[in-house]
């Protein structure tokens, strides 16, 4: 039953992928450009990597849907809720890459003044510790949450240095 959870989320996450494959091209095409590709390679991997190792480790823990799992779950449809917010929020600039189309400007919507880099903290965090929480699969978390949270640092980082040298300048 977990594995086929886990499968089903990360079909719903291979949707999302679809649609920001899609808004890359339209970006490109149209002038945009993409930063931090090598962070991005990095947390494609750290990613594919937590939906690899958490069902394969439930299977060897032959973990249930317990208590935890159930909090799992609701942590993961919290965290894919999210994501689809954020993805209407920011509509065809949304990808999972870090892109900056033509005239890119600082969408000012209360989700992103309240919240700083919401498809972050309020998607993917949710939705790791929801894998975890879901397959228990601590050892999981324990080896790969430090690099990805070194690497989803750098990320914000890489971000931050956008919106305050391409983003914010455009938007005025």
């Amino acid at each position: 039953m977990v594995p086929s959870i886990v499968f089903a989320v990360f079909l719903l996450r291979l949707w999302f992928l679809k649609i920001s494959i899609q808004h890359e091209r339209l970006i490109l095409k149209n002038g945009g450009r993409e930063y931090g590709a090598k962070n991005t390679s990095y947390l494609t991997a750290l990613h594919i990597l937590f939906y690899l190792f958490s069902p394969v480790e439930a299977l060897i823990k032959h973990s249930s849907v317990d208590l935890l799992g159930i909090i799992g779950i609701v942590f993961l449809v919290f965290s894919m809720g999210m994501l689809y917010l954020v993805q209407s929020i920011l509509g065809e600039i949304w990808t999972v890459k870090l892109m900056i189309a033509t005239n890119h400007t600082y969408n000012d919507h209360f989700l992103f003044r309240m919240i700083k880099h919401p498809n972050y903290y309020l998607n993917i965090i949710p939705e790791l510790i929801g894998l975890t929480l879901l397959c228990h699969s601590w050892w999981t978390a324990l080896l790969l949450t430090p690099f990805y949270t070194f690497v989803l640092w750098r990320r914000i980082k890489e971000e931050e240095e956008l919106l305050e040298t391409v983003i914010l300048p455009n938007s005025q």
